[in-house]
């Protein structure tokens, strides 16, 4: 009789392994894109697939691995639109209402992540003063992910 083993990865054991870049703009998620591989010299490209956690709720993914420097670049949209169709008492249609979802609800002012594996805080700093002189992009700044309760969303 031949005995499985079963391997568990914590969560935790990915934590610190990850940074992540917030950053707050206006810009359409292709347009962010373009914006940051010209700016920070990145490849990123959109996913096959988004990241989705319903029929409903999926997030957008541009993701680049840079095998050169063995880093891996994602980024990822905070934002999804839902339309809802709110049904009426009788007399009038339907109406639909847009709501906007968060993939990290504790952070609903954040527009983008920019999320790097296994990168350097050298590295960091400089890829925020990049996306900083981004016209349209408002602020970017590193975030601590030990702070975040959602984090997990983030993991994939």
């Amino acid at each position: 009789m031949a005995m499985s083993t079963t391997h568990k990865i914590s969560a935790d054991f990915y934590d610190d392994n990850f940074q992540l870049i917030a950053i707050h703009s206006g810009l359409e998620d292709y347009a962010m894109t373009y914006a940051i591989n010209s700016n920070c010299q990145l490849h990123l490209k959109r996913m096959e697939n988004d990241l989705q956690f319903d029929k409903n709720l999926s997030f957008s993914v541009f993701e680049w691995d840079d095998e050169m420097n063995d880093m891996c670049w994602t980024l990822i949209s905070n934002k999804c639109m839902v339309e809802e169709v709110v049904p009426s008492d009788g007399f009038f249609e339907s109406n639909t209402s847009f709501r906007t979802n968060h993939l990290i609800k504790e952070r609903k002012e954040v527009d983008y992540f920019l999320k790097i594996d296994a990168g350097d805080e050298l590295k960091l700093e400089e890829q925020v003063r990049f996306i900083n002189k981004i016209p349209k992009v408002v602020t970017a700044y590193p975030l601590e992910t030990q702070t975040l309760k959602s984090k997990r969303n983030l993991i994939f």
